[in-house]
């Protein structure tokens, strides 16, 4: 008898999958996202595990088969530890990137913890300023947060513009993993093609973490994933090395008349728009999920954000450790009152195999579909319903365990040399590493004959 991953089976009928197809994935090998106090390690391989479950339905829909004639898929654990961990195991010349600033970090408060966030310059800068910094050392930064509440510097720096939350004791009230509506319309018919996602144009409008690494799957996959941001919004070089793979990047204003009429001639092409701002950030210039559907119904909108699509704190700016922090699960991760975090960002990695997933699926339904997730949707599920492996994932043998060697790759790139993370879906690897962040032309490539 087959024994189905619980999470799997959550994970796909939350993206309207039937009962069928999870029972066709399974696990192997040894993990090494721990055995923490949350199931960690569960939530990342049904991500994965519904993602290839996406690819391979959507594969059989365009060759003409059944949506749930789906082949059987092995999806290895160690491949899926590595790749959630991905920027740690990245190498840019032989260099070890910095994953987190001075300035980033759990502190102090009068009354509890608070984690900032200040990779970015214009973060590190508005964190600086809120809190009266001159120095902008870790030590003074650590005697500001000390002299106030938590919910003092949460609230000022946030003010600011910067980003700093109350580290919350108990978890986060529910949110949903992932919120579908139908448009009602078709979009282009795709026909024959491989791999899975040959010939589909994606937009991609995501930056950080978890938007890049849905579209990153999406381009191993066979799509045209053409990234576009703001010229004035720096990009770390360190990121678009780990994520960039799978696209092409460029660089519009949408404020400006040219800059605009190019990415109306690119949202007329496209298949699939992937967002990954904040609500209400897009809407101002006419490109909420809503607008975009009303003018082109097939489209495929996948949107994702921080902190959920209602509530106070929908419209903030918000990362991983930040989620993790307010969400209840860096004080679950705590060791002696001092907060901890998760053994990956779990959150961001698996919702981006949640997006690329809810894309796959849009596409092997016909397309006009919108869809929402957040990184509170994917805490929310990890806290509350994610099972414990049971028997479709045994230990594996004594005196074995998690290397990442086997799933390390190096390749040339716009960056120089590079040494990344493979990809953990069972669809080979990407053929190329990224191009330099905001390089490329803003035009789609030929459509594949």
């Amino acid at each position: 008898m087959t024994v189905v991953d619980g999470g799997t089976r959550q994970a796909w009928g939350a993206l309207g999958g039937t009962d069928g197809p999870p029972g066709r994935v399974a696990y192997r090998g040894a993990s090494g996202l721990g055995e923490g106090p949350l199931p960690v390690r569960e939530l990342a391989r049904a991500t994965v595990g519904v993602c290839a479950l996406a690819a391979a339905e959507l594969a059989a829909v365009r060759a003409g088969r059944p949506a749930d004639a789906v082949e059987p898929l092995v999806v290895d654990e160690g491949a899926v530890a590595t790749a959630f961990v991905s920027e740690r195991h990245l190498r840019v010349q032989g260099r070890e990137p910095v994953n987190f600033a001075p300035l980033s970090g759990f502190w102090r408060a009068a009354d509890g913890w608070v984690r900032t966030h200040a990779n970015y310059p214009h973060h590190r800068a508005a964190l600086v300023r809120a809190l009266g910094l001159r120095s902008a050392t870790p030590g003074e930064l650590r005697e500001a947060v000390a002299r106030r509440t938590a919910a003092e510097v949460q609230e000022a720096v946030y003010a600011g513009g910067g980003l700093a939350v109350a580290v919350a004791r108990a978890y986060g009230d529910p949110q949903p993993l992932v919120e579908v509506r139908e448009s009602g319309s078709a979009g282009r018919e795709l026909g024959p093609g491989a791999p899975p996602a040959a010939g589909v144009r994606v937009l991609d409008l995501t930056r950080v973490i978890a938007g890049p690494v849905a579209t990153r799957t999406l381009g191993l996959l066979g799509a045209d994933v053409l990234r576009i941001d703001p010229p004035r919004l720096p990009e770390s070089d360190d990121a678009y090395a780990d994520t960039g793979f799978g696209k092409r990047s460029a660089l519009l204003d949408l404020a400006d008349p040219g800059d605009r009429a190019v990415f109306e001639g690119l949202l007329a092409g496209a298949d699939v728009v992937v967002s990954g701002y904040r609500p209400g950030a897009l809407e101002r210039y006419g490109l909420g999920a809503d607008e975009l559907l009303e003018r082109r119904p097939g489209l495929v909108v996948a949107q994702l954000c921080a902190w959920g699509w209602s509530g106070a704190w929908a419209p903030r700016r918000g990362f991983d450790s930040l989620v993790q922090a307010r969400y209840g699960l860096a004080a679950a991760y705590g060791d002696g009152g001092v907060p901890g975090v998760l053994p990956a960002q779990a959150l961001d990695h698996g919702t981006g195999y949640l997006v690329a997933a809810g894309v796959l699926r849009a596409l092997a339904c016909g397309g006009g579909r919108s869809l929402r997730f957040s990184l509170a949707g994917t805490a929310s599920w990890l806290v509350r319903d994610v099972p414990r492996a049971g028997p479709a994932a045994a230990p594996p043998p004594a005196g074995t365990g998690y290397a990442a060697r086997p799933w390390l790759r190096e390749t040339d790139s716009g960056y120089g040399a590079l040494r990344y993370a493979a990809s953990p879906l069972p669809f080979g690897d990407w053929r190329r590493g990224p191009s330099r962040w905001g390089t490329d032309r803003a035009q789609w490539l030929p459509l594949p004959r």
